[in-house]
């Protein structure tokens, strides 16, 4: 699908506008710079400070260097004056050199260390907001856009300083101009100014471009990844999707690269003529110069200060101008991730939440509870009433779709109910604290993340505060099962698993999974939650897992999620969905007797066994 490009012409005064507009941006951006560093900042701006007086420094030595010569040769001059000044010089340029050096560090150490602090705010961020944001392709540009920021924005630091640094230079250096020749000034502002209006213009024009591609360039960095990664090779190979998958990337990198160049193109003919007039005008004013140093009216130790000065002006007010576009275009950029930032969770933590009773009297209840994704018209849930009692196994069945995952995290309060309420002990969840109801509900989905690290670390994710209690993290493979796997490889519970980092060992589906069924054991959870995380088992091992899964879960609440009927009749209870409502509730011998749907589909499941 072709994107929505933005228009080929964007008038100056609008481009203008939207550039002076995100500096704003920018006062934010150094409290977060400040609060990552106060040291290297100031130290940083110190530097800056004392360079800038350099170049009206060096200049005005020069100047006095030449005509001491000049007078030296007419028999009029001091020799110990004239090495004063060189030694003068070569003092300023050592130390430039030095506030160079400084200067380098600085950024250098500061930018990274913006970066690293802007990496965990967004990660810290990300994980304070909505599950269902994340299911939303229009967020997940926006994220997409955020995590680009916290590497490529780094240099806006530098940028910024630099242009304060100039900017005191070109007061300085301006200041020593007008005292000779204020009309050089006006020249030199009529060179820059329409290089400045064309460099603006067209860096609007790239942003808009840039920033409308988004969708498309997270296509284009999904196809690079399942083009060339050890997860897709197989089905690669197999399917022979290569082919399809280069002329699908070729596609829309294309259509890009011609949208590219058209501005590329433009930049590079109009930035030519604007910058050849700036140059007609430096040398106009070089002539002027002459013309007066000829006549007398100027030294020559003056006409190189002037010419030197002005040179350098314009020079500087170009950088000045040039720079100024990129900061804005910088800070338009920083707009995503200050975007992103601004994003708040519906599903906030309670600050005066109570505690989860320990043990749960009540167990929880869903009253009339509904629930729709946003912008969808579909009911996932609809009008749900049902308990979950203490210490009851309760079995979720139904055909994919029909709400039983839905149903998970909303008892978990990774969603909301649209409708209705869900209690606990009485009182509605959101009553309790956040962190605590979660602290109290283990729960394996079936797409459980494979995370390339050690075996132990893949288990203590369960209770990550855990991570080094190593007792406890064996314990929990021994109750999965996953204690089999671990004595297979070769470094044990340190073995790194996958195949992206060096020595790391790929496992098979069904091994993985009790790896993670091990998640399970490791919290202390009142309520334990399965959700198909056993389908890469066959029938005996699934049933073994469950088995065990019923013995060491006494005491507990459980919510099972399978597809097969012969781990379901351990439950004590079977709450089949249909379409996110409630069909058939009750025992497994209850279900059949009923002889509805349940019995049905239970039935033409043992036949497969026969």
């Amino acid at each position: 699908m072709r994107p929505n490009l933005p228009p080929k012409k964007d008038s100056t005064t609008q481009s203008l506008r939207k550039r002076f507009s995100a500096l704003q941006n920018l006062p934010p951006f150094f409290r977060l710079v400040w609060n990552t560093n106060k040291s290297l900042t100031l130290g940083n701006i110190l530097f800056r400070l004392l360079k800038s007086g350099i170049p009206l420094a060096m200049l005005y030595i020069g100047k006095e260097i030449i005509d001491e010569i000049i007078r030296l040769l007419d028999a009029g001059g001091s020799q110990r004056y004239l090495w004063m000044m060189v030694a003068a010089e070569l003092g300023l340029t050592v130390f430039s050199d030095i506030l160079n050096r400084l200067i380098g560090l600085c950024d250098s150490l500061l930018g990274d260390l913006v970066a690293n602090k802007t990496s965990v705010d967004l990660v810290h961020h990300a994980a304070r907001l909505d599950l269902y944001q994340f299911e939303n392709p229009v967020f997940y540009d926006k994220l997409e856009r955020a995590r680009r920021q916290t590497t490529s924005r780094t240099v806006l630091l530098s940028q910024v300083l630099s242009q304060m640094q100039d900017i005191l230079s070109l007061l300085l250096l301006g200041a020593g101009l007008i005292a000779f020749s204020p009309w050089l000034i006006l020249i030199l502002v009529v060179a820059v100014i329409p290089s400045f209006l064309g460099e603006t213009h067209f860096n609007e024009r790239s942003y808009s471009l840039t920033r409308s591609w988004t969708p498309e360039r997270r296509e284009l960095d999904y196809l690079r990844y399942i083009g060339a990664s050890a997860e897709t090779a197989k089905e690669i190979k197999v399917f022979g999707l290569e082919k399809y998958l280069t002329e699908r990337f070729k596609m829309l990198s294309d259509k890009y690269y011609l949208e590219n160049r058209k501005i590329a193109i433009s930049r590079a003919f109009w930035g030519y003529l604007l910058a050849a007039l700036g140059t007609f005008a430096y040398y106009g004013a070089y002539v002027f110069v002459l013309f007066q140093t000829i006549s007398g009216l100027l030294t020559v130790g003056t006409m190189t200060f002037l010419s030197g000065s002005f040179q350098r002006m314009h020079g500087m007010l170009q950088g000045i101008m040039s720079r100024f576009s990129s900061i804005a275009e910088s800070a338009l950029y920083l707009q995503d991730l200050f975007d992103f930032f601004a994003i708040e969770p519906t599903i906030t933590a309670n600050a005066a939440g109570l505690k989860i009773p320990d043990p749960i009297e009540k167990g929880f209840r869903f009253e009339n509870v509904s629930f729709k994704y946003p912008d969808s018209e579909r009911w996932a849930i609809r009008n749900l009433s049902f308990t979950l009692n203490p210490n009851e196994k309760l079995a979720l069945v139904g055909e994919n779709g029909a709400g039983k995952t839905t149903l998970v995290k909303l008892l978990a309060r990774l969603y909301l109910p649209t409708e209705g309420q869900i209690l606990l002990d009485g009182l509605p969840l959101d009553a309790y604290s956040l962190a605590d109801l979660r602290a109290n509900i283990g729960i394996i989905f079936q797409d459980f993340i494979r995370y390339e690290m050690t075996v132990a670390e893949n288990i203590a994710v369960g209770d990550i505060d855990h991570r080094l209690d190593e007792e406890l993290i064996a314990d929990s493979a021994q109750k999965s099962l996953a204690s089999d796997v671990v004595a297979q490889l070769p470094a044990g519970f340190q073995q790194v698993l996958g195949k992206r980092f060096k020595d790391g060992q790929e496992l098979s589906g069904g091994q993985w999974q009790k790896v993670a069924l091990a998640r399970a054991y490791m919290r202390n959870a009142q309520l334990v939650v399965l959700d198909e995380p056993t389908s890469a088992l066959d029938a005996r091992a699934e049933h073994e897992v469950f088995q065990r899964f019923s013995t060491l879960i006494k005491g507990k609440m459980a919510v099972l999620i399978s597809h097969r009927f012969s781990t379901v009749r351990m439950a004590d209870r079977i709450l089949f969905l249909e379409n996110g409502t409630l069909l058939e509730f009750g025992s497994h011998e209850e279900l059949l007797l009923l002889n509805g749907k349940y019995a049905e589909l239970f039935h033409l499941q043992a036949q497969g066994y026969l």
